[in-house]
């Protein structure tokens, strides 16, 4: 199963300030895109989370902004699962334009429940990348395009 995946997108005009650089904010919104279709290439659903009742909420969010992403831009978001524990799920980010890097992020992802409490990682979520004992991803890593 995959670890690592690539999308690839352009910047929207709404993504974007008046200068023409994308917000900030809006690096976690990619963040977002690119965990998603990283457990869609796995085979993943997580609207299949959410009618068995579970959700998945982020418990901590950084980015390293290293150079500015402008409207128009064609940006390459590689998400990787660094660790999966028990009750956390870790990814980390790199965003390029062409070969250049733009932005590093990590994210920590719970599992919780209707009332907020928080779950286990479900068995058929840590099996998409299997995760060694110590509770690092270490499947195989691929693409995904």
């Amino acid at each position: 199963m995959l670890t690592e995946h690539e999308i690839e997108f352009r910047v929207r005009y709404h993504e974007a300030d008046a200068m023409g650089f994308v917000h900030h904010a809006n690096y976690f919104k990619f963040f977002e895109m690119g965990r998603i279709e990283l457990l869609r290439a796995n085979g993943g659903d997580y609207a299949r989370m959410e009618r068995e009742g579970l959700f998945v909420v982020v418990v901590k969010a950084e980015c390293r902004f290293q150079k500015p992403a402008r409207f128009d831009d064609v940006l390459r978001l590689r998400t990787r699962v660094a660790r999966i524990t028990e009750a956390k799920i870790e990814h980390e980010y790199e965003l390029f334009r062409g070969s250049e890097r733009l932005a590093l992020g990590r994210v920590t992802l719970a599992v919780v429940n209707r009332q907020g409490e928080v779950q286990a990682v479900p068995d058929w979520l840590k099996l998409l990348p299997a995760a060694d004992p110590d509770g690092a991803a270490s499947a195989g890593r691929g693409s995904g395009r």
